[in-house]
């Protein structure tokens, strides 16, 4: 007996993009939290750090802005940054309502052991691309993110403005923004 097999239509291959991103995202973050470990920082510790180190001081609110978090969720995650005397936070002189939020000097150093870290898993996830293509990769991240990425940063390197409250030049502020720390959701 003779079974027909019946294939498939073939599409046209098209660059599925956004499923290969998704993939080295979901290795890059499983990598990322191992390296971390050590540290006992989170990645969503790491991008708070990042923005203040970069930004400077600033207002809670301006920070949350940044995260893209509730009040809530953000006091949260600055109590736990306190409590290891990562970041400090006093009131603003000049509205008692408000706190600014600054990195520490155990911040500094902190937020400096993560990115070491963070570099190894980057060499490790981006090991088939050399310097050139990495370059590239990284300046189309940029574009594709751009306005998506905390701080709008990204914004900020096509030569928009800066929101408010950033205060780091675009360059700078993509440095430890856009190499893959920043997370959706995941920082609630």
């Amino acid at each position: 007996m003779h079974l027909m097999t019946q294939e498939a239509p073939t599409a046209p291959a098209t660059h599925q993009s956004l499923v290969l991103i998704n993939h080295l995202a979901r290795v890059a973050r499983r990598r990322s939290e191992v390296a971390l470990a050590p540290t006992g920082l989170r990645p969503r510790h790491v991008v708070t750090l990042t923005i203040l180190r970069e930004g400077g001081a600033m207002t809670q609110g301006a920070l949350g802005e940044a995260l893209r978090l509730d009040p809530t969720n953000l006091v949260g995650l600055l109590n736990e940054l306190e409590e290891a005397s990562l970041l400090e936070r006093r009131r603003d002189p000049l509205d008692r309502r408000r706190h600014i939020v600054e990195l520490s000097e155990t911040g500094h150093a902190a937020i400096a052991r993560a990115e070491r870290e963070l570099a190894s898993v980057q060499d490790e996830v981006l090991a088939h691309l050399d310097e050139d293509e990495r370059a590239t990769l990284h300046g189309l991240l940029l574009r594709a993110a751009e306005g998506r990425i905390a701080c709008d940063a990204c914004a900020g390197a096509a030569g928009d403005a800066t929101p408010d409250g950033c205060g780091a030049g675009a360059e700078d502020a993509t440095l430890g923004l856009c190499d893959g720390v920043a997370e959706d959701v995941e920082l609630c």
